[in-house]
């Protein structure tokens, strides 16, 4: 009896400190799949969810990029920049909440984020709702005593079931490019498509237009 108990007594911390590490490595794994200033998942996560998604149904892939974030930077300072991505993913959020529950948003890097979700036969409920969440990312917040603010340009590829998440990804953004460009000339920042072609060229695997591309090639 007194071995059992030696024994017992023996095991019990080898136990705790056991569940006590695969708490922290939990913890560990959490924050790797979220974003530390929003909250949101990663990219790396979010390229995952999205492809879990598209197996069995259609969904809008989105991607949202903030217009005069660097702007923002350079004047009021990288905090007022942190300010408005953690507004941007609030909106985002909020939003998806109230027009799909089913979905999910994330940070994919910098400035640009993206969500995916459930879409039905027709596009124009969804570009109504994304101007409605572009208009919440666009709207004035109080930084340090001061009104601040961000636009954004938003592109949508409805995707049908069995896309590959990178290529609906990659339609997405460069949906998210022409709302940029239609925006520059008056446009309303959004734009949503179901055209499976992609549309621009590519430098290393990066659209055309992006900072860091100079040539294009097909």
């Amino acid at each position: 009896m007194s071995a059992v108990v030696t024994l017992a007594a023996g095991v019990a911390p080898v136990a705790a400190a056991w569940s006590s590490h695969a708490w922290w490595l939990r913890r560990r794994l959490h924050r790797a799949r979220r974003d530390p200033l929003t909250g949101l998942p990663t990219r790396a996560e979010f390229e995952k969810r999205t492809a879990r998604m598209l197996r069995s149904r259609p969904c809008a892939v989105v991607v949202a990029d903030l217009d005069g974030f660097k702007q923002l930077n350079d004047s009021c300072g990288h905090a007022a920049g942190d300010a408005a991505l953690s507004q941007a993913a609030t909106c985002l959020t909020t939003w998806l909440h109230a027009y799909e529950d089913r979905g999910f948003a994330a940070r994919l890097g910098g400035d640009e984020f993206a969500l995916i979700l459930p879409h039905g036969p027709h596009s124009d409920q969804l570009t109504g709702g994304l101007s409605l969440l572009r208009e919440w990312v666009s709207q004035p917040f109080l930084f340090e005593g001061r009104h601040v603010q961000v636009g954004a340009s938003i592109g949508a590829y409805l995707a049908s079931a069995g896309t590959f998440p990178a290529h609906a990804l990659r339609r997405a953004d460069e949906a998210m490019y022409a709302a940029k460009e239609n925006r520059s000339q008056g446009g309303g920042g959004v734009f949503v498509t179901d055209l499976h072609t992609v549309v621009r060229a590519t430098r290393n695997g990066r659209r055309a237009g992006r900072a860091g591309t100079h040539h294009t090639s097909a």
